[in-house]
């Protein structure tokens, strides 16, 4: 881990690495900051930069999130109450398909099959 958050300070950083260690890199995970991508493009040419993965669940969490809240104001014109499908659904509809239990499948295909939920289904 690096302190700061600062394309200079992480070019600093890789600037003090050891050149054989540098041309080692292959992959450089990091969190959204565009400037540790292109710090990390500037300093190791070969390395390609990726997100890490709890970065990418939770943007993919927000986004269902967001367009459920979205959905959800759309359709009824406020936000979601108890025994609303969409407010419901919501820890269910951030539960991996694979971890989904009968009940949540459930929940999920009478969700779905309304057409007003349109967006929520591509979403997810």
């Amino acid at each position: 881990m690096v302190e700061g958050k600062s394309k200079k300070v992480f070019k600093t950083w890789l600037d003090q690495q050891p050149q054989a260690w540098k041309d080692k890199i292959e992959i450089v995970a990091m969190d959204g900051f565009t400037g540790f991508k292109t710090a990390s493009q500037e300093e190791l040419p070969k390395a390609t930069e990726v997100m890490d993965p709890f970065r990418v669940v939770r943007l993919v969490g927000d986004a269902v999130n967001e367009v459920r809240r979205r959905t959800q104001q759309k359709t009824l014109g406020r936000r979601g109450h108890k025994g609303d499908p969409l407010y419901s659904a919501r820890r269910t509809l951030l539960t991996g398909h694979d971890l989904l239990t009968d009940k949540q499948t459930n929940r999920l295909i009478s969700l779905f099959a309304d057409e007003k939920h349109i967006d929520v289904v591509a979403t997810w």
